[in-house]
This record gives C-alpha cells, structure tokens and sequence, in this order.
C-alpha cells in the first residue's frame, strides 16, 4: 500500500510551508496530494518577520497546482493531513467540506499536523479541547478558545495531533511529524 499525504490549502496559503511539505514528504518517500476548494493554479503568500513591525508582513510566493478539491477526498487513502498556515485557514474554517475532513481523519485515528494559522482548521472542526497546542502566537486566542492548551514551544505532539508555530520551526516539526509517522500502528493509539 503506498504512503500519501493530504495537504490542506488554498489562496493565501503560506508557499514556503505548503512546498516545503510537499517536498519534504516526498523525499521520504510519500505520495502528497494538495487539495483545495478548486482544482487549479493556487496563488500562495511569503509571510515574513521584519524588525519594527507588529505583525508578519506578506509578499507574493510560489504558486502551486492543487491536485484535487476537498470534495475530492477519501479520507481512509491518507496516513495524515497537513494543515497548512498564512491566510488560508481564515476562509478554510467556513468550509464544512474542511471540518468535515478533518473530524474524518480523527474518527479514523489518523495523523493531523498542523502548522502556524493552521490549528484555525482544527479549532473550526472542534478537535482541541483538552489538547496541548503550538501554533503561531496570534492564533494562541483562538486554540484556547477552542478548548487547547497553548504550549509555547517548537513543537507539541498531543495523541495524533502534531502541532507548530511557523516555518521557521520546521526542523522540530518535522522530526516530531516522521517520528510519528514511524511508529506501529498499535503504538499510535497511546
């Protein structure tokens, strides 16, 4: 049975996280599927962090293709989903075929790794109460909101929910993320 991957995104996504996980999974030898609201050319952002302003400031990124939209999807072909950061998640969470996903991949005990503006999705689809929680600090109302409980650092893993602040914490993440993968099925339900 092939390994793969189902990457959440759409317009506004963050390019960096959303290709670097493509790649990332690939390289590892994972098949990645990036589904979105429509099949098509998806115009992703760079947000970045410069000294003296408040909050990240966003540029034009690499755009990519999805490969299929949300309705698209069958969940029992994926081992995880990756929800992705930048501004998508803010329009993402209003897509009952999104929170329907993910309530999906968590009644089947699969992975959900969540990056930055991401946890949004998971806070949309009601699956952080009384879960330990990272993500990027101007969400942090929203996860507690939601139930979570913000963890201020690199990387949180809570049962199947992998959890990180922004790209620049990839390398925690991603350790945290194929450690999980590695494990033995019967090991994941702990």
């Amino acid at each position: 049975m092939s390994k793969k991957i189902l990457i959440l995104t759409g317009d506004g996504g963050e390019s960096y996280e959303t290709w670097f996980a493509v790649h990332r999974f690939q390289e590892a030898g994972y098949e990645t599927h990036v589904a979105a609201p429509s099949k098509r050319r998806l115009n992703l952002v760079m947000h970045d962090f410069e000294p003296g302003w408040d909050t990240y400031r966003e540029a034009p990124g690499y755009a990519m293709d999805s490969d299929l939209t949300f309705a698209d999807v069958t969940v029992g072909d994926y081992d995880a989903v990756v929800c992705i950061g930048g501004r998508a998640p803010e329009y993402l969470r209003n897509d009952p075929r999104v929170v329907a996903l993910l309530r999906e991949f968590d009644a089947q005990e699969k992975w959900i790794f969540s990056i930055c503006h991401g946890v949004q999705l998971v806070a949309a689809a009601g699956l952080l109460k009384g879960r330990k929680v990272t993500c990027y600090e101007h969400c942090r109302i929203e996860a507690e909101t939601a139930g979570g409980t913000f963890v201020g650092t690199e990387a949180v893993r809570d049962g199947r929910l992998v959890s990180s602040p922004t790209w620049r914490e990839h390398p925690a993440f991603y350790r945290e993320v194929f450690a999980c993968l590695q494990e033995p099925v019967a090991a994941q339900a702990v």
